[in-house]
C-alpha cells in the first residue's frame, strides 16, 4: 500500500518559491497554474527533513563543514546499486548544480571560439552557458520519428565532428524535455565517434534516477572504454528527491588524464565546497529515499497516463508524448492549427496555465510546450480541464 501522500496540496506561497514568485515577471500574470520549472510540489522524503531538522535544531554552530566519508559512500552505493555505475572516491567531486558543472567543464576543457555540440530540442541553459562563455553552439537536431518520438541523428553527428571539429558535446541522458532514455548502443556509437575525433562528452544525468514504465538508465561512462575515456558525467539527487533548492550535485570523471587537472582546478578555486544542508540532505536521500522514490515514480506515471488519455479523448489537437524518464511531458500542439504564438496565448491567457514554451528548447519546439507532471493529481486534472475549456472556446 502507498506509504507517502502525493495527493496533498502544499501551499508554497511565502517560501520564495521560484515556480510561483516569478510568474508575474516571466508570464505577465500571477494567477496561472504553475506547470513550468522542473521541481515537484511533493513533500520530500521525511528522512531528509528529519536529518536537516536534527542538524539545524540540535547544534547552534553552522560553520565550515567537510565532505565526510559517509556522504561520498552514499553517492557511490546509490549509483552502483541503482544504475550499475561503478566509481571510486577519487573519481567523484562535488559541484553546486548541473549547469554549474557544465560551466566548469566548458571553461576548463574548451577556449573561446571553440565549438560545442548540442541536440535540440534540449534543455535551454546549455545554450546560455555556451554563448555566455564565448563558445559556439553547433546543433545536431534530433530526428522526429513517424511514431511521434525522437531519435539521435548519428550520421549528422559524425558529419559535424568531421566538418566542424568541435571540442565538446553535450549528451542529455535522459533527454530533457522529451524524456528519452538513450539505448546503450546509441551511446556507444556517440562515444566511439567522440573519441575518434577528440571530442569530450559532457553527460547530464540529472534525470537518471527517474526512470518510468520499466525503462533503465544507462550511464554514459559505462557503455564502453571509449566512453570512459572521454566523458565528464554530472548527476544529482536534486530532481530525484525534490531538493533542487539545496544545490547538490556530483561529477564523475573516470579518465585520470582528464580528471586530475580538472578536479585540481576545481579544488584550487574552491568550486567544490558544499553547504552543509546540501551534504546532509544528499546522504539522507540516498540512504533512505528509495521507497519514497518508487512511490513517487508510480504516482508520476499515473499523472502522465491521465494527461495522455485526457488529451486523446478531450483535446485531440494536442498529443502528450509519453516520456521514458523524468516528470516532464512534451506536448505536441501542432494539431490545433495555431501559430506558436497562438499556442502560447491559448495555454497562458485562455487556459490560465504556465508551461515552458517549446521554442525555449530550440526551433524544433515550435508549437510544442513542456508540462510538469510533478504535482498532485487534482492540480493536473484542474489544468487539463482548463485547457480543454480553452480549446473548446477557440
Amino acid at each position: 500500500m502507498p506509504h507517502y501522500d502525493f495527493d496533498q496540496r502544499i501551499d508554497r506561497h511565502g517560501t520564495q518559491c521560484k515556480k510561483i514568485e516569478v510568474l508575474k515577471q516571466d508570464y505577465g500574470r500571477d494567477d496561472l497554474v504553475p506547470l513550468w520549472i522542473a521541481d515537484m510540489d511533493f513533500a520530500v522524503c521525511p528522512e531528509v527533513t528529519q536529518a536537516l531538522v536534527r542538524r539545524l535544531a540540535d547544534h547552534p554552530v553552522y560553520g565550515y563543514t567537510c565532505l565526510y566519508d559517509e556522504y561520498w559512500q552514499s553517492i557511490i552505493d546509490w549509483q552502483r546499486e541503482r544504475n550499475g555505475f561503478e566509481f571510486s572516491r577519487e573519481e567523484v567531486t562535488f559541484v553546486a548544480g548541473i549547469v554549474t558543472g557544465f560551466g566548469l567543464a566548458v571553461n576548463h576543457f574548451t577556449r573561446p571560439g571553440d565549438k560545442i555540440v548540442i541536440q535540440e530540442p534540449v534543455y535551454y541553459p546549455f545554450k546560455d552557458v555556451i554563448a555566455g562563455n564565448g563558445r559556439v553552439m553547433v546543433d545536431n537536431e534530433l530526428i522526429h520519428t513517424s511514431d511521434n518520438f525522437y531519435r539521435m541523428d548519428l550520421e549528422g553527428l559524425e558529419r559535424i565532428f568531421e566538418q566542424e571539429k568541435p571540442k565538446m558535446m553535450v549528451v542529455c541522458n535522459p533527454h530533457n524535455p522529451i524524456g528519452i532514455a538513450w539505448e546503450p548502443e546509441v551511446l556507444r556509437e556517440v562515444a566511439r565517434l567522440a573519441r575518434k575525433h577528440g571530442v569530450i562528452i559532457f553527460s547530464d544525468e540529472i534525470f537518471g534516477d527517474l526512470m518510468l514504465y520499466g525503462h533503465r538508465h544507462t550511464p554514459m561512462t559505462t557503455v564502453s572504454e571509449d566512453a570512459a575515456a572521454v566523458t565528464v558525467t554530472c548527476g544529482a539527487p536534486s530532481k530525484t528527491f525534490n531538493i533542487a533548492g539545496l544545490k547538490s550535485s556530483w561529477c564523475v570523471v573516470k579518465n585520470p588524464e582528464l580528471r586530475k587537472p580538472f578536479f585540481e582546478w576545481i579544488e584550487i578555486n574552491e568550486l567544490c565546497n558544499a553547504n552543509f544542508p546540501a551534504i546532509i540532505a544528499t546522504e539522507a536521500a540516498y540512504r533512505h529515499g528509495a521507497q519514497w522514490l518508487e512511490e513517487c515514480l508510480h504516482y508520476i506515471e499515473g499523472n502522465i497516463d491521465y494527461v495522455e488519455q485526457y488529451c486523446r479523448e478531450h483535446i485531440p489537437g494536442i498529443v502528450a508524448i509519453k516520456p521514458q524518464a523524468g516528470f516532464l511531458v512534451w506536448l505536441d500542439c501542432t494539431g490545433l492549427g495555431l501559430t506558436h504564438e497562438g499556442v502560447i496565448d491559448l495555454i497562458r491567457n485562455q487556459a490560465g496555465l504556465a508551461m515552458n514554451e517549446g521554442t525555449m528548447f530550440g526551433a524544433a519546439g515550435n508549437c510544442h510546450m513542456r508540462c510538469n507532471m510533478g504535482s498532485p493529481r487534482s492540480v493536473i486534472e484542474q489544468a487539463m480541464h482548463q485547457l480543454a475549456d480553452a480549446v473548446a472556446a477557440m
